[in-house]
């Protein structure tokens, strides 16, 4: 068998350290890299965020938003005011309501940290709307607030049938006045009351709904559950 040259040990371990070390500064090198991309793509994203907002008059930070005569959800000294405009047809309205709002009730409205306060927004588009949103407000004449939030569940999960007929018929499980609210949802008696909730969101810079403000902070659209409590959590924060 021929004899094979054997390398010293020593000279071994120290082309390995070499070459290890070589790989460590270039893994560091790509590091910094991607970090200097990825900052440079936030910038120019948050850019592109900035000049959308200027353009459709969306607010870039907080605004004073009131919260009118409208109905409340939750502790009245909460530490978060949450604002929501919607359209009773709207399909992502009735998205967020089924599926993102029954968490905020039950993770901050329910425990005294968020107040909730819904706003209408009627779409042009959405001839239902306005119909569904006076007759919640009909409803809500008669049996405030809670109420009014009970039969806002019943038109979101309804959303294809918000005839006045079916508005009507979704009343008559509540213990109210009937022809009382026959008489309000008739004359259309909340249409004052919802113009104003629409250009005040006008005011404030909804451009579409569902739009939400956090303690004046706007989240537009409807937004996964952990969106929101990230806003949520932070404006908590502030508040202390």
């Amino acid at each position: 068998m021929s004899k094979q040259n054997k390398l010293p040990i020593s000279l071994v371990l120290s082309v390995i350290a070499l070459l290890l070390a070589g790989y460590a500064s270039y893994g560091v090198v790509q590091l910094r890299e991607k970090h200097k991309e990825d900052v440079f793509k936030a910038s120019i994203f948050d850019a592109i965020d900035d000049y959308v907002a200027e353009k459709t008059g969306q607010p870039t930070g907080p605004v004073d938003v009131s919260i009118d005569d409208d109905p409340v959800k939750g502790d009245e000294k909460a530490p978060v005011t949450m604002v929501e405009f919607t359209d009773y047809q709207c399909p992502f309205c009735g998205r967020y309501s089924r599926e993102t709002l029954p968490q905020i009730v039950e993770n901050y409205i329910n425990t005294g940290k968020v107040k909730y306060v819904l706003r209408d927004f009627p779409l042009g588009n959405h001839p239902d709307a306005g119909p569904a949103g006076n007759a919640a407000e009909c409803i809500r004449e008669q049996g405030g607030d809670d109420m009014y939030y009970d039969y806002h569940d019943i038109l979101f999960n309804n959303q294809s049938e918000l005839s006045k007929e079916k508005l009507k018929e979704y009343a008559a499980d509540f213990s109210i006045d009937q022809n009382e609210f026959a008489s309000c949802m008739d004359s259309n008696k909340y249409a004052e009351e919802m113009k104003a909730d629409f250009d005040d969101g006008n005011s404030y810079g909804v451009r579409g709904t569902p739009a939400f403000f956090i303690n004046g902070n706007l989240i537009a659209g409807a937004q996964p559950y952990e969106n929101f409590e990230a806003a949520i959590e932070q404006a908590l924060a502030e508040a202390k």
